[in-house]
């Protein structure tokens, strides 16, 4: 299933209630505050902005953070040297940082599904 376009942050129940307990909220609280519905997925609103979490690179609810982002960058459509250098690298400063992963942990994480109903 496709992500959509850079931005959109789509979350799960799960995420949802991982998200507003970091914050201090009720998960409908959270939901109403932050999420929208596109009448099959919830995602964080402003999808066009920079994450609301974020804070110049650095995000504000890491803990909290939800499976797309906990999966980023091991995105299938990243799995490449040429997006992984212009995209990803340039972006993330994570990036050549901490623990190395081993090609298996990386697969596991390209097969998991961040996107799923709510």
């Amino acid at each position: 299933m496709s992500r959509g376009q850079y931005g959109f942050v789509y979350m799960t129940l799960e995420d949802r209630r991982r998200m507003a307990k970091v914050l201090k909220l009720r998960t409908s609280v959270f939901t109403r505050t932050y999420c929208d519905f596109d009448g099959e997925y919830w995602h964080l609103k402003d999808p066009d902005k920079n994450c609301q979490f974020l804070d110049g690179k650095r995000c504000t609810v890491y803990l909290g953070r939800p499976a797309q982002c906990r999966t980023w960058p091991f995105w299938p459509e990243n799995m490449n040297a040429k997006t992984w250098n212009k995209d990803v690298a340039a972006f993330c400063p994570g990036v050549g940082k901490g623990r190395l992963y081993s090609a298996k942990e990386i697969e596991a994480l390209l097969r998991q599904d961040p996107i799923a109903p709510a």
